[in-house]
Order: C-alpha cells, then sequence, then structure tokens
C-alpha cells in the first residue's frame, strides 16, 4: 500500500459526510428500494455537494458496492464514538471531544501506519478483543481491513515544523516517512542519535539518525521527514 506524505494526501474515496449519509439511508431502505437508479440518484447527490470538491466523481458503482458490503458486515451502530473510547489515547485526554480525534491505524499488510478516513464498522472475537473496519485516508476500497482497536489504532501522529526540531531528543518514539523506490510508508522509529545544525534558508538543516521498529535498519533523515507522537507534545506542555 503506498502513501505519500501527510501534507500532500487525498482521499479518493468516500467523505465521512457521504458515508454518514449512507449509513442513514441504509438504516432506512429496504433491500427492493436498492437499485441501480437509487446508487445513482445518490451518486449525482454526492458529485454536486460542496464537499466533493476537488475530489474524483463518485460512480454509481462505487456507491452499489458500499451498501452490498454494508449489508454483507451488518450494522455499525455507533462505531466511530466506540473506537475513540476504546483506542489508546495519550492520559490526560480523555476529557476531550472523541468526535474530534483524528486517529491512524497500523497495518497487518506490511506493518505501517496509515491515517483513518473512517470506521466503517466493527466486530467483538471470542477473546473479548474489538476489531475495526477502518477505510484509510487516499487509498481504495480494497485497502479497507480489520484491526484490533487497542493495539493497533491511535491518536494521528503529528507532523513537525522546522522550528520544532528541538522537540525531538534521543530515544524518542517517532514515526518516520520511509521513502523507497517503489514505495512510501510510515513507521514507528526511535531516534539513536541527532546533529542539530544552524538552520537556514530552507529550514531546519539537522540531521536526525533513526532505527525502524519493524526491521531494525537504521537511516539518516531530514526533520521534514518525522512525525511526533502527540504524547511528547503533552510532557513538554507539562514542563
Amino acid at each position: 500500500m503506498d502513501l505519500r506524505p501527510r501534507h500532500r494526501q487525498s482521499f479518493s474515496g468516500f467523505t465521512l459526510a457521504e458515508v454518514e449519509k449512507m449509513e442513514h439511508l441504509h438504516k432506512e431502505s429496504s433491500e427492493q428500494s436498492l437499485n441501480e437508479e437509487f446508487y445513482k440518484k445518490l451518486a449525482r447527490l454526492f458529485n454536486r455537494s460542496s464537499g466533493r470538491a476537488g475530489k474524483p466523481v463518485v460512480k454509481w458503482t462505487e456507491v452499489q458496492t458500499w451498501f452490498e458490503d454494508r449489508q454483507r458486515i451488518g450494522p455499525s451502530r455507533e462505531t466511530s464514538r466506540v473506537a475513540a473510547e476504546t483506542a489508546s489515547i495519550p492520559e490526560g485526554e480523555n476529557d476531550q471531544d472523541l468526535s474530534r480525534l483524528e486517529f491512524e491505524a497500523l497495518s497487518s499488510k506490511d506493518g505501517a501506519w496509515y491515517d483513518v478516513e473512517t470506521f466503517l464498522s466493527h466486530r467483538f472475537l471470542s477473546s473479548g478483543e474489538v476489531e475495526f473496519l477502518v477505510i484509510y485516508v487516499g487509498l481504495g476500497a480494497e485497502e479497507d481491513e480489520w484491526v484490533n482497536v487497542r493495539n493497533s489504532v491511535r491518536e494521528r501522529s503529528i507532523p513537525l515544523e522546522n522550528s520544532e526540531c528541538q522537540k525531538v531528543n534521543v530515544g524518542d518514539l517517532v514515526v518516520c516517512f520511509q521513502e523507497r523506490q517503489d514505495q512510501a510508508r510510515y513507521y514507528d522509529a526511535h531516534v539513536l542519535e541527532i546533529q542539530r545544525k544552524l538552520h537556514d534558508i530552507r529550514g531546519c538543516r539537522c540531521i536526525f539518525l533513526i532505527q525502524y521498529d519493524h526491521d531494525k535498519t537504521e537511516e539518516e533523515v531530514r526533520l521534514r521527514r518525522l512525525c511526533c507522537r502527540p504524547s511528547m507534545l503533552v510532557e513538554l506542555e507539562k514542563d
């Protein structure tokens, strides 16, 4: 699953508002009312909305596929709220409006973190664990997957600005944008060394030696490829 840097991402699937609209219609409709004309009408409605501006046109067959998948996986009442309350959130943030939090999920396919567009449904395993079907930002429906909400969902990591390089210290857990010839993904990593350098017109020139958690490889990177965990900022604010 390829992923471009977060400040360049665009979601090619349904928006959260569109998913909520379809959820409502799914609850109110019967199987007999879900015909081709229904899907075409809804696709036209989405494509005329202001929320679709700048995004790819929705095809009526994509709407049809969503409803067919929705019928197959069953109801998802209050799924987003349950996800927000169940996911691993740094201590001290539980008083926030959970509906305003943004999340990232750890894919079991490649061990990388991807921004979550929305939680489509949830299910309870025999072990008592909860899994959520997530839609990733910028990826197609074929990449949707079930993830363990306690172990693989967390509040979204925060990109660092040039002026924030001093917030990163040796030993910190960061999320690094790994660029390869055929892929680009976000992985957990730890900072091993930091070469502090004077900033210039291009911004931060510091060099960070990081070690990826998933394969223990090391790489020297610039600040622009690092994101910090929200908990790091919370600790700095306390200081």
